[in-house]
């Protein structure tokens, strides 16, 4: 019998990240969702990792039967980078959207990244992105996970002093921009948000 993963009512990026979780422990599962975005979402990471992927619509639920396929052996498209992968976060919010919804996606990004393989080496916060760092911070929980994951933080100390937040930091290390610099310019990836 297929494990049953009921992510109705959850926000992204949940129902994905618990049909992940599910997926490393078994090979068929049922995920209910009640929405076409956790449809397609979690129908494409399945697939990704291997998943064939039924979907049956009962009323306002949708049923995501996920059975692991065997896959064939490929060779990657592409090879890694050679370096770190640094995380550039320049605002306390992600994209150019209503303020309310930056907020919303910044938090889900860090949450997220609690979740995913592999780590980045690194997350830089510069300018208003400081303000994710400090005492009141609603992702600090996630950037302390981060932290203990062995995810380095670097903190702009120019942005903190110009905030007055300086004495408030509570996760991370105050760095400067040379240092920040040197972290961008030896990087494999740079991710900017």
């Amino acid at each position: 019998m297929p494990k049953v993963i009921d992510a109705r009512g959850l926000s992204c990026p949940q129902p994905v990240v618990l049909a992940r979780k599910a997926m490393a422990e078994a090979d068929e599962l049922t995920v209910i969702v009640d929405n076409s975005t956790a449809r397609d979402n979690v129908s494409r990471m399945a697939q990704k990792e291997g998943f064939k992927v039924e979907v049956e619509e009962r009323g306002e639920d949708i049923y995501l039967h996920l059975r692991r396929e065997e896959k064939a052996e490929t060779l990657p498209l592409r090879s890694a980078p050679s370096g770190p992968t640094v995380v550039f976060i320049p605002a306390y919010g992600v994209g150019r959207g209503p303020e309310e919804l930056q907020e919303i996606l910044i938090r889900g990004f860090l949450h997220t990244l609690n979740e995913v393989e592999p780590l980045p080496d690194t997350l830089i916060f510069i300018n208003t992105g400081v303000k994710l760092t400090v005492e009141g911070s609603p992702v600090l929980e996630d950037l302390k996970a981060l932290e203990e994951k062995g995810v380095e933080i670097l903190i702009c100390g120019t942005c903190l002093n110009y905030f007055g937040l300086t004495d408030k930091v509570a996760v991370g290390s105050v760095s400067n921009m040379y240092s920040i610099a040197e972290k961008l310019l030896g990087a494999g990836k740079i991710i900017s948000l």
